[in-house]
């Protein structure tokens, strides 16, 4: 199986570079790092048994199953935030009453959580299938099995850390910590390298290319789906010349950021596209549609703001104004914040992680417009993924547009 992206960030973390900065930095993260490796062997020992098992027909009862799991989801998620509200003196409640109300939810979420997994993975197998999506051999080979397996684990996956230049905006390094650090930690581990003359931030993300790939227990049914199949799509493209490229880069041996971007983007725009498919196919049937609000009502604009303040960055940047750079940053992080964005630190690593998926708000990158032109033009998705995934370099997409 695939030695996945994330698990040559693992190994890069463990090769030894004799310098300064490796040192202090290895000594820093080293009480943290998450042991992918090890993990991999002990998950998949356990998930032969779901790669094995026959195909069913997908039930009405089925989906009423994952629709449980998810309404349950949302109200644990409210009796945590209440019963931290409570313990802080902010609300005031019983939280006992609370407490015993959750383990109940968390209980019956644990009983059904294998089969929920078993069932989007049939849905999300079934929708690629639709696309005409089997495997990265399918236009070259008689073989029509679909590969790689779609396997994925509902829970709170490892957190990363991204470090950046202070004086330019990029991806210098990236390594995975244990899930669910604490934000006193975070903040040491960053302020620890921030010491080191580097822009750091620890990142919790939604969904990681291990295999099985790593989802988030704690997010909505929607963005679970499309971090299942974006997962997955990593691990396709990996056997794909844009998915080739990109693993250089992870792995420090051939960097490339315009790569980088198009692969994120890539399965970022896909996996939206799967996401529909499925969510509409299963999920979505009677719900209310989304009513605007009135013209005359301010709306905030969280990504119009987002790039703007990634040019001031950059421009900040450019002139060698660091210093201010990381003022104007804070600034902008609380207005946001008054707004009802909060983000727990806006910095040149915040941009580096986030700036790669150039369909995001943070990104300025016009790669995201070629790639939706592209997108666009393209009779299906599969000649649209298949397209990207052939290329290997930035200028092959803009000849691309027709």
């Amino acid at each position: 199986m695939i030695l996945i992206p994330l698990l040559v960030s693992y190994l890069i973390y463990h090769y030894a570079i004799a310098d300064s900065f490796n040192r202090e930095f290895n000594q820093i993260v080293r009480p943290y790092v998450f042991d992918i490796g090890k993990w991999e062997v002990l998950t998949l020992s356990t998930e032969i048994d779901s790669l094995l098992s026959d195909e069913t027909d997908i039930s009405d009862e089925d989906t009423s199953m994952v629709k449980a799991y998810f309404a349950n989801l949302e109200i644990i998620r409210w009796l945590e935030y209440a019963i931290s509200a409570i313990n802080s003196g902010t609300w005031e409640g019983d939280p006992d009453e609370l407490e015993e109300e959750l383990d109940e939810l968390l209980q019956q979420n644990e009983t059904i959580v294998g089969a929920v997994e078993l069932v989007l993975e049939k849905q999300i197998r079934e929708a690629l299938v639709d696309q005409g999506i089997l495997n990265p051999w399918q236009d070259h080979t008689d073989y029509r099995g679909s590969f790689p397996p779609v396997n994925f684990i509902l829970d709170k996956p490892p957190c990363v850390l991204v470090i950046s230049p202070r004086d330019r905006i990029e991806r210098m390094r990236e390594t995975t910590l244990f899930p669910g650090i604490g934000e006193e930690d975070m903040e040491d581990i960053e302020t620890q390298i921030t010491g080191l003359g580097y822009s750091a931030l620890v990142v919790e993300v939604g969904g990681m290319a291990t295999y099985p790939y790593y989802v988030t227990d704690r997010a909505s049914l929607e963005y679970v789906i499309d971090t299942i199949t974006e997962e997955w799509l990593h691990q396709y493209l990996a056997f794909k010349p844009l998915g080739f490229l990109y693993i250089l880069d992870l792995a420090g041996i051939r960097r490339n950021f315009d790569i980088v971007t198009m692969n994120e983007t890539l399965a970022g725009m896909v996996s939206e596209e799967i996401g529909a498919i499925i969510y509409e196919k299963y999920y979505s049937p009677g719900e209310p549609e989304y009513t605007p609000p009135p013209e005359d009502e301010p709306v905030f604009d969280f990504g119009k703001e987002m790039r703007e303040i990634r040019r001031t960055v950059d421009e900040y940047l450019a002139r060698g104004e660091i210093e201010q750079a990381e003022e104007y940053m804070e600034q902008k992080r609380l207005y946001l914040a008054e707004n009802g964005y909060y983000i727990r630190k806006l910095n040149q690593a915040y941009f580096a992680f986030h700036g790669a998926y150039a369909d995001s708000p943070t990104s300025i990158n016009p790669i995201g417009t070629e790639m939706k032109k592209l997108r666009e033009q393209s009779d299906s998705l599969k000649e649209f993924l298949e397209t990207v995934a052939g290329m290997t370099t930035r200028q092959e997409l803009a000849e691309s547009i027709k």
